[in-house]
């Protein structure tokens, strides 16, 4: 799974990037080793307004028939295979979104019993700055009305790299590469299609303190 990220990459770097302007209703966020248990807003591009760089969303997904916020730590990620099936994430498979990043953090157990643990850095092989697979929601607050604008991030069964890295779950989430960040954002595409083994990401890793 993965719930710490780095997100370095500067509003001007980030706007070059995607050649979209950055909506200003909200803080561009920049941070290193950010926790998604924080709910960070971590810039987005969603299918519904693919031509803007939203700030407003935040990390962890609020469907829209939630009573409250209250299980949000449960949707920082969303397994590609169950999206179809989950109830937070049936309804929504269409609303697809593309996560700026620019690399993510996960432990490899050096034990049975995951007592001892190396951390590493994941990145692309190719892009410094780079976009995890995501869904979004929106949420309406029963006691005053304010919306909330959250997302989910997808994760896949680990490929090569990371079945060294995440060895006690073999989980990843699901970079997509550059060439493909529009077939993401297409509704009509299959989720399943970005599913390893069929989809492989480029990735890159090595252990960091």
């Amino acid at each position: 799974m993965c719930y710490y990220v780095d997100q370095k990459g500067s509003r001007r770097d980030v706007k070059i990037r995607f050649n979209i302007a950055v909506n200003n209703t909200g803080s561009f966020y920049e941070g290193v080793f950010v926790n998604g248990f924080e709910h960070p807003n971590i810039p987005i591009i969603t299918n519904s307004n693919p031509k803007i760089i939203e700030t407003d969303f935040t990390w962890g997904l609020v469907p829209s028939w939630a009573k409250d916020t209250s299980f949000r730590e449960n949707t920082l990620n969303a397994r590609i295979e169950g999206i179809d099936t989950t109830p937070s994430y049936k309804n929504i498979n269409s609303n697809r979104c593309l996560i700026i990043a620019t690399g993510y953090y996960e432990w490899r157990w050096l034990d049975i019993k995951g007592k001892k643990k190396e951390k590493y850095f994941i990145s692309s092989q190719t892009d410094e700055i780079f976009c995890f697979a995501g869904l979004y929601d929106s949420w309406v607050n029963p006691a005053n009305g304010d919306v909330l604008r959250t997302y989910t991030m997808v994760t896949t069964q680990a490929n090569e790299v990371m079945r060294f890295v995440h060895n006690n779950r073999e989980r990843m989430p699901l970079i997509v590469n550059r060439e493909d960040e529009q077939k993401w954002l297409d509704p009509k595409t299959d989720i399943k299609s970005f599913a390893f083994p069929k989809y492989d990401s480029k990735i890159i890793a090595f252990p960091t303190n």
